[in-house]
């Protein structure tokens, strides 16, 4: 098989879909790879360490994608890009079909097969390709200390001779795999940990991390999460009470990490203005889901705002891209293990069109848009 990695372009993206360490297996295995020249700079991997694996460097991404089976990005690519790959190859990456449908349109237009790496079954076989939660699992992490260093005072109790540093109260509300990482590093770095979700399950989970959990847990909670293990979306009734508990819960907070999204929904406002107003000055408020719309009233795509009470709200986006080698190493490893299935046993691009993974991520297949979300 010829794999083609790309070089992914954008302000804020610094991630790469292929390690030296991946590429390095591919080649054993008898493929062929091909890495876009400076591909992996952002992230800390030369083109020497590529070459020295046994990759082609590429001049551009259209070089790389002519003679490709399979290409792996982390964003897809542009619609000229698939334009340029010959007819029957594959692409990858986190697609965002449900914002992008002309994206899969072009993929079936060119005769190629998309996988959405995020639509990929949340099934136990599937773990080790969830890129979704790879990449969540280190925006929680990064949201935490980049919060901490907004903050500019001390996470944990300290008792010293000059007086006592009280600890600092950090409330989570998600806690999905980003949220769960986020309350583990606000516990490790010492302060006092409060977390909230709407699914039933989160309830041990935030527990068994040290933390307590706060929310409205009557009939409807119970009822709160899909098949797929996503929070379902939540009544207007049982919005506003979880919106009392949670405006008391925050006036008394720190710092508060909000994780909240709904797949293919707009993000759900969680903190409003008045919510805001009630927090002390220099208190911070991050807020991941600010790429959809944002869980909190008057956050910026990638900015920091600073209220009228001094209350600071982070919206930087990519929160992965800020971690960009690390993130890259999780990626490109989720990559590796998807690969067999849409390989065959003398190693030709072949997908198994009868596995489950394939079929949840595949968006074209023969020309045409096969996803169900998307026809």
């Amino acid at each position: 098989m010829k794999i083609a990695v790309l070089k992914d372009a954008g302000g804020d993206e610094a991630r790469v879909a292929a390690t030296p360490e991946t590429v390095k297996g591919y080649v054993k295995s008898g493929h062929s790879v091909s890495v876009v020249k400076d591909a992996g700079k952002a992230a800390n991997f030369a083109d020497e360490d590529y070459k020295e694996a046994g990759a082609n460097i590429a001049t551009s991404n259209a070089a790389a994608v002519k003679a490709a089976d399979l290409v792996f990005s982390v964003t897809g690519g542009t619609k000229k890009l698939i334009a340029g790959m010959k007819k029957g190859a594959g692409i990858t990456g986190l697609l965002n079909p449900t914002d992008n449908p002309d994206y899969a349109a072009a993929c079936a237009k060119a005769g190629v097969t998309a996988y959405a790496l995020e639509y990929i079954p949340r099934i136990s076989r599937a773990q080790s390709m969830d890129v979704l939660s790879s990449q969540s699992n280190l925006s929680g992490y990064r949201s935490v200390v980049e919060a901490g260093s907004v903050y500019g005072r001390a996470f944990p109790m300290m008792m010293t001779a000059a007086g006592t540093v009280a600890p600092a109260k950090v409330f989570v509300m998600g806690a999905g795999v980003a949220g769960l990482q986020a309350i583990a590093t606000a516990r490790r770095l010492g302060a006092v940990t409060t977390a909230t979700d709407v699914r039933p399950a989160a309830k041990e989970q935030v527990a068994s991390l040290g933390a307590k959990f706060i929310a409205v847990e009557n009939e409807e909670f119970k009822e709160a999460e899909t098949a797929g293990g996503y929070a379902k979306q939540m009544s207007d009734e049982y919005r506003k009470l979880q919106a009392e508990l949670t405006a008391t819960h925050i006036a008394k907070q720190d710092i508060v990490v909000t994780t909240a999204l709904i797949p293919g929904r707009p993000a759900p406002k969680l903190i409003d203005k008045d919510m805001i107003a009630s927090m002390r000055p220099g208190s911070v408020l991050v807020d991941l889901a600010v790429e959809r719309g944002g869980n909190v009233e008057g956050a910026k795509k990638g900015e920091i705002v600073t209220t009228k009470n001094g209350v600071k709200i982070v919206g930087w986006l990519n929160w992965p891209s800020r971690m960009a080698s690390d993130s890259s190493n999780m990626f490109a490893r989720n990559l590796k293990n998807f690969l067999p299935l849409v390989t065959a046993e003398d190693g030709s691009y072949a997908p198994d069109w009868d596995d489950e993974i394939i079929q949840g991520c595949a968006l074209t297949r023969d020309g045409e848009v096969v996803h169900e979300r998307l026809k």
